[in-house]
């Protein structure tokens, strides 16, 4: 880690929070009302410290066992980071996934909300819980259908007594992500939830615009990925 790193992590991050800032004053939202999850899959721990140092506190990763490798030193070294799970999470690892997250961004089925309830009992933590929906109905992809989502919401917090901050989406790849985004917005409102994680690094502005009140930004904030064979 170096000088240079730093300095290009806080010229980055400087960037995506103008373009943050721009949006939300283009759509008449306040200041602040979006917050950015830098997300830090693939990325090792010595590529995450810079933009931490850069003054970055919130970030998002895909797979708990990569999770693992790098984020319990880091949180003990910064412990005012808040990490998000953003990618599927399976049942056998719901236990590591609540001793080590601050957010799950993905609870799409029963079982899951089922297992997660018990576990955080166990362990006496509660994390911020956002519902998965699939949005363009695909048969490949996780999450809730828009047509079962407010019963969904109803389950999670009458049955098993979670919290839920809010929905998330991944509009279909290839489609404009502006009607996704409409429609996440008017399921939330139906299921009388705020929080709307949507938009990524192509399409957060757009995002903004419908409402996004964490956006999911990776390789603007860390540079490009390497390309993985």
């Amino acid at each position: 880690m170096t000088e240079q790193d730093d300095r290009a992590a806080a010229e980055r991050l400087v960037e995506v929070h103008a373009r943050i800032e721009a949006a939300e004053a283009e759509a008449d939202r306040p200041r602040g009302a979006v917050s950015l999850i830098a997300v830090s899959k693939t990325f090792s721990a010595d590529v995450i410290e810079p933009v931490i140092h850069a003054g970055q506190r919130v970030f998002g990763e895909n797979r708990v066992q990569e999770s693992l490798g790098k984020w319990p030193a880091l949180k003990e070294r910064y412990p005012d980071i808040e990490l998000h799970l953003i990618g599927p999470l399976q049942t056998n690892k719901v236990k590591e996934a609540v001793g080590l997250y601050d957010a799950i961004q993905s609870v799409d089925r029963d079982k899951l909300a089922r297992v997660l309830a018990k576990e955080m009992d166990a362990q006496d933590r509660r994390l911020r819980l956002f519902v998965q929906v699939n949005t363009g109905a695909e048969p490949q992809k996780s999450g809730i259908l828009p047509q079962e989502t407010a019963a969904f919401v109803r389950r999670c917090q009458d049955e098993y007594g979670l919290e839920i901050a809010g929905l998330m989406c991944l509009p279909p790849a290839g489609e404009p992500p502006a009607p996704h985004f409409a429609l996440l917005a008017k399921l939330a409102g139906e299921a009388g939830l705020t929080g709307l994680s949507m938009g990524m690094s192509a399409d957060y502005e757009i995002a903004i615009a419908h409402g996004a009140t964490h956006v999911r930004v990776g390789s603007a904030v860390f540079g490009a990925r390497a390309k993985q064979t």
